[in-house]
């Protein structure tokens, strides 16, 4: 079982811990960006931290793993590597979230879904309305990084491996804006 500090440590060796200001995927303005891209180009973090995901859901009869495009990709492919179950992502497609690819949901399948980072939840939520709209059981969600400090409720059990109070703000109400820093935008999505 890793702890609190090993994730950490993990995420500030690896830069997926990022200041400034940013332009979050959600829309909304923050001066802490996580992005676990950094720590996703690694292999034995990945597998480390994914496995850490995988024990938590172990034992609830799993038979896929979907994560959506693109920060859950990796996250999904390793988490069902360490439950040995197949893995696959959903995208979005003219805004709606959909699985392509030829993949597929039986009707009664337990799925977990996962993702990189939560900020708001809305991607992941919309993946567990896919899911059960194609008759998949979503037995929980698991995620690298909870921005929300656990105030997200996305209807199923939630496990983080790190929850933070990371602040953001609406645009117009953003501090960092009124001084002027400049805004950076690296999340996955065109924003």
């Amino acid at each position: 079982m890793l702890t609190k500090d090993e994730i950490t440590t993990i995420l500030k060796k690896t830069k997926a811990m990022l200041t400034g200001h940013f332009k979050l995927t959600s829309g909304r303005h923050s001066d802490r960006y996580f992005q676990c891209a950094m720590v996703l180009q690694h292999p034995d973090h990945t597998g480390v931290l994914c496995g850490e995901l995988a024990r938590r859901f172990a034992g609830e009869n799993i038979s896929v793993v979907v994560g959506p495009a693109t920060g859950g990709i990796i996250v999904s492919y390793e988490v069902a590597r360490a439950l040995n179950v197949r893995s696959i992502f959903s995208e979005r497609e003219e805004g709606v979230m959909k699985l392509r690819r030829g993949f597929s949901i039986t009707p009664g399948e337990k799925v977990l879904v996962v993702e990189d980072v939560i900020t708001t939840g809305g991607s992941v939520l919309e993946v567990i309305d896919l899911i059960r709209k194609l008759g998949g059981e979503v037995v929980g969600t698991g995620v690298l990084v909870d921005r929300s400090s656990g105030k997200i409720d996305l209807g199923v059990r939630t496990e983080a491996l790190l929850t933070t109070a990371a602040i953001s703000y609406a645009p117009e109400d953003c501090p960092l804006c009124r001084q002027g820093l400049p805004l950076e935008k690296p999340g996955s999505r065109n924003i």
